[in-house]
């Protein structure tokens, strides 16, 4: 009785930062995205999700087949992968997920990736299918947005967890030192 006098129960700054990660997952169209691997990305959110609110454990497995979907062998990158980043910079951002290293690291190999670049430049003078033509593309996307969070990254390089601050410092030197694509 005294708390329906007391009106609804507020909730902890804390407890509303983390409710509120991933809130525009939804605004996406995933099942219209192919991942690296070529299938339908609807099972990214729900990988995004057990990154969040996952227990450490949880979150590892949950990176590990993310990086598949997103950065199939470390270096494929998908039409998926650029809307991800974003998502996977809010989750670096938060102070309450687990295994930031780790997704530092797939944020680093998404950055370095130049396969569909590489190959387009050593078929450059042959003729090749419009789909393949969008891969470049894709890459340069997911390139652009992990730069995009750079505020966020440098804000976890000068953090005085060492854990964090490495794998975060390592990044910004693959995104200073990776060349721009070429063009073709």
């Amino acid at each position: 009785m005294l708390k329906a006098m007391l009106g609804p129960a507020r909730r902890s700054d804390e407890e509303q930062d983390v409710g509120s990660l991933l809130r525009s997952v939804s605004g996406v169209r995933w099942g219209e995205l192919r991942d690296a691997t070529g299938t339908a990305a609807g099972g990214i959110p729900p990988l995004l999700s057990r990154i969040a609110y996952g227990d450490e454990d949880t979150a590892r497995i949950a990176i590990d087949d993310l990086g598949d979907a997103i950065c199939a062998l470390g270096f494929v990158v998908g039409e998926a992968t650029a809307p991800t980043v974003p998502f996977l910079l809010e989750l670096v951002g938060s102070p309450h997920v687990a295994c930031k290293a780790e997704l530092l690291d797939l944020l680093g190999s998404i950055c370095r990736t130049d396969q569909w670049h590489s190959a387009a430049a050593a078929t450059q003078d042959r003729k090749h299918d419009a789909s393949y033509r969008q891969q470049p593309g894709w890459e340069t996307a997911s390139r652009t947005a992990v730069h995009a969070g750079r505020s966020v990254i440098e804000g976890i390089a000068s953090s005085i967890r060492s854990e964090e601050a490495t794998p975060a410092g390592k990044l910004l030197q693959v995104m200073d030192n990776t060349p721009p694509f070429p063009e073709l």
